[in-house]
C-alpha cells in the first residue's frame, strides 16, 4: 500500500515551558501512536499553521495574550477547510458551566485542566488520531471507488457505443443484402423477358406480328436495364461527390411541365387525377439533374398511388426559395420509416412480389442532387394509407434576359451517307451496331482492336470513326491521338463509345481528340443524331 502522511497534532501555548512540556509529552507516544507534533506560541501563529497543514486535533491554551484561545478557535472554524478540526482546550483553572458553554460554542471538542495527567492526554489524543486515520482511509477508499466508477462508466459507454455500432453495421449489412437481392430480382426480370423475346424471334413458327412484338419487348427491357444502371451510377457519383453540375438559369415550371408531358406520352398518368399549379420560378441549376429530381418524385408518386388516386404537383415561392411539392393519395409512409425514407437502400414493405418494383434508391438520389444544388428535401405523411408529400426547396434565381433569336443554320447539302469505321472489340455489340448502321444506309468498316482500326482508318479514310475506349492492342485514347497526329486523318470525325460516363471520363475523351462522347448502351436515335441525321420514327408510330 502507498505510504501516507502521519496525522498531525498542533499544540498552541504562549508559555514556552508549558508548550515544551506538552510537546515533549506527546512526542513520547508519537512513534507508537503514529502522529507528528507541531507547535505554535500564539493564536496568529496557530492560524498560519492551519493554513499550511491539516490536523487531527489541536490542543489550544485558553489564556493567551492578544488573541485568546476562544478567538483562535473561532477563527480556525470560520475557514471551510479547517472547520471540522477537533479542538481540546487547556486551562489552568476549573471552568464553570458558562465557560464550558462558551468553549463548545467556539467548537471545542473537550477540556484538559493543568496540571495535565499524561494518561488522560494520551487517551484523548489517541482517539482523535485514530479517527483521523479512519477518515483518511475512507477518503482514499472514496477516491478509489470514484475512480473505479468513472472507469466502469467509461467502459460501459464504450461497450454501449460498440453495441450500437455493431447493430448499425448489422442493419446496414442486412439492408445491403436486401438491396442485392432486389437488384438481382430487378435485373433478372428484364433479362428473362429479353431472353424469351430473342428465343421467340428465332422460332420457326413465329409470324411477323410476334417478331415485332418481341423486338419491342427487347427494346423496352433494354431501356429499363439502362435506367437501373444509370440510377446506380448516378447514386455512386453523388455519394462520392463526383457529379459536376452544368448550371444555367432554369424555369422549374417549364421543366416539370416537360417531365409531365413525357409521363403522359408513355401512358403512365392514365387512370390518375393529376392536378398541377406550376407558377414560373427560376433557379440556377443543371437542367438534366433537376429533371432527374422531378422525374423521380413524380415516378415515386405514380408507383405508390393506386389507380384512381390523385397527385398534386405545385411550384411556388417561399421567400428566397422555390418550392416543388408532389403530393399523392397513395400508400403513405409509416411513422418508423419516415425519418429514413431518404437513406440509401431503404424501401417500404419489401416483399416477394414487390409490385411497385425499383431499387429503393430514387429518393436517396433526389436528396443528393438537391443538396448539390444548395437546397433541401423533406417528406411528410400521416401514416400508412394516408398518402405522402415531398417538398423540394431550391435557392431562387433571377429570370435571364431575353436573348436575340439565333439565326437558322444553313441546311446541309444533300450528299450520300458518310462512311463509318466502327472499332469495337465486343463481337456481338460490334455486329449489332454495324447492322443498324447498314439498315440506315451507312457504309461500315469494322475492326476489333486499336492497331487494326488505325490501319483501316489510314487506308480507307472514312468520314466518321466510332471508337470504343477499352480496346486490345492500344486503347481508344491512343487511337484518337494517332489519328489526329496523321495529316491524312486529322480532320476525321471521332466519336468515343464507352461505358464510363463521369465528367472526368468525358474530359479525358475530349483531351484525347474526340469530337463527342457517347455512353453505352447507345440507342439508334442517339447514334443517328451523333452522325447528323434526324432521329428515326418508331415502326409502331409509322404504322399508325
Amino acid at each position: 500500500m502507498p505510504t501516507t502522511d502521519k496525522p498531525k497534532i498542533l499544540v498552541v501555548n504562549d508559555d514556552a515551558a508549558s508548550l515544551l512540556a506538552l510537546s515533549s509529552l506527546l512526542d513520547q507516544w508519537a512513534e507508537e501512536t503514529g502522529y507528528t507534533v507541531l507547535s505554535a506560541r500564539s493564536g496568529q501563529e496557530a492560524l498560519r499553521q492551519v493554513l499550511l497543514h491539516d490536523f487531527a486535533v489541536i490542543i489550544l491554551d485558553v489564556n493567551m495574550p492578544g488573541m485568546d484561545g476562544f478567538e483562535t478557535a473561532e477563527a480556525i472554524h470560520q475557514r471551510a477547510r479547517s472547520a471540522d478540526i477537533p479542538i481540546i482546550f487547556v486551562t489552568a483553572f476549573l471552568a464553570d458551566e458558562i465557560d464550558r458553554l462558551k468553549a463548545y460554542q467556539r467548537g471545542a471538542a473537550d477540556f484538559l485542566f493543568t496540571p495535565v495527567i499524561p494518561q488522560i492526554l494520551h487517551a484523548k489524543v489517541s482517539v482523535f488520531v485514530a479517527l483521523a486515520n479512519k477518515n483518511e482511509q475512507l477518503r482514499r477508499q472514496t477516491e478509489k471507488l470514484s475512480q473505479r466508477t468513472l472507469e466502469l462508466t467509461a467502459t460501459n459507454e464504450r461497450l454501449m457505443s460498440e453495441i450500437e455500432e455493431r447493430q448499425a453495421a448489422e442493419r446496414k449489412s442486412h439492408a445491403k443484402d436486401e438491396f442485392l437481392a432486389m437488384l438481382g430480382h430487378e435485373l433478372r426480370n428484364p433479362l428473362s423477358a429479353i431472353s424469351s423475346a430473342a428465343a421467340l424471334i428465332d422460332m420457326p413458327g413465329a409470324h411477323i406480328e410476334m417478331a415485332t412484338r418481341a423486338r419491342q419487348i427487347i427494346q423496352r427491357q433494354t431501356q429499363h436495364l439502362s435506367r437501373i444502371v444509370d440510377d446506380l451510377l448516378d447514386l455512386s457519383r453523388a455519394m462520392s461527390g463526383k457529379i459536376l453540375l452544368a448550371r444555367k438559369p432554369v424555369d422549374m415550371a417549364s421543366l416539370v411541365g416537360a417531365c409531365l408531358d413525357t409521363f403522359r406520352a408513355t401512358g403512365r398518368t392514365g387512370g390518375y387525377r393529376i392536378n398541377v399549379d406550376l407558377a414560373p420560378n427560376w433557379v440556377d441549376g443543371d437542367p438534366t439533374r433537376l429533371e432527374q429530381i422531378a422525374t423521380n418524385l413524380i415516378d415515386n408518386a405514380l408507383k405508390y398511388t393506386p389507380a384512381g388516386g390523385t397527385i398534386d404537383i405545385t411550384i411556388g415561392l417561399d421567400g428566397e426559395e422555390v418550392l416543388l411539392t408532389v403530393r399523392d393519395t397513395g400508400v403513405g409512409i409509416a411513422a418508423d420509416l419516415l425519418p429514413h425514407v431518404f437513406d440509401v437502400f431503404v424501401q417500404g414493405s419489401i416483399s416477394l412480389d414487390r409490385a411497385q418494383g425499383g431499387l429503393g434508391i430514387g429518393l436517396s438520389l433526389v436528396r443528393r442532387l438537391v443538396e448539390l444544388h444548395g437546397g433541401s428535401v423533406s417528406a411528410a405523411s400521416s401514416g400508412a394509407g394516408e398518402g405522402s408529400a415531398f417538398t423540394i426547396r431550391l435557392p431562387r434565381a433571377d429570370a435571364p434576359h431575353a436573348a436575340a433569336a439565333p439565326q437558322a443554320a444553313p441546311a446541309p447539302a444533300a450528299t450520300g451517307k458518310p462512311a463509318v469505321l466502327l472499332i469495337e472489340d465486343n463481337e456481338d455489340g460490334r455486329e449489332m451496331m454495324a447492322t443498324m448502321l447498314d439498315v440506315y444506309g451507312y457504309p461500315v468498316l469494322q475492326s476489333a482492336d486499336g492497331l487494326d482500326g488505325v490501319a483501316l482508318a489510314t487506308a480507307h479514310l472514312p468520314n466518321v470513326a466510332l471508337v470504343d475506349i477499352g480496346l486490345p492492342g492500344i486503347d481508344g485514347y491512343e487511337v484518337a491521338r494517332r489519328l489526329r497526329a496523321n495529316p491524312a486523318t486529322t480532320a476525321m470525325r471521332l466519336i468515343a463509345l464507352t461505358g464510363y460516363g463521369l465528367a472526368e471520363d468525358q474530359r479525358r475523351v475530349l483531351e484525347a481528340g474526340f469530337d463527342m462522347h457517347l455512353v453505352k448502351p447507345v440507342d439508334i436515335a442517339q447514334l443517328l443524331g451523333a452522325l447528323g441525321e434526324p432521329a428515326p420514327i418508331p415502326a409502331s408510330a409509322a404504322a399508325k
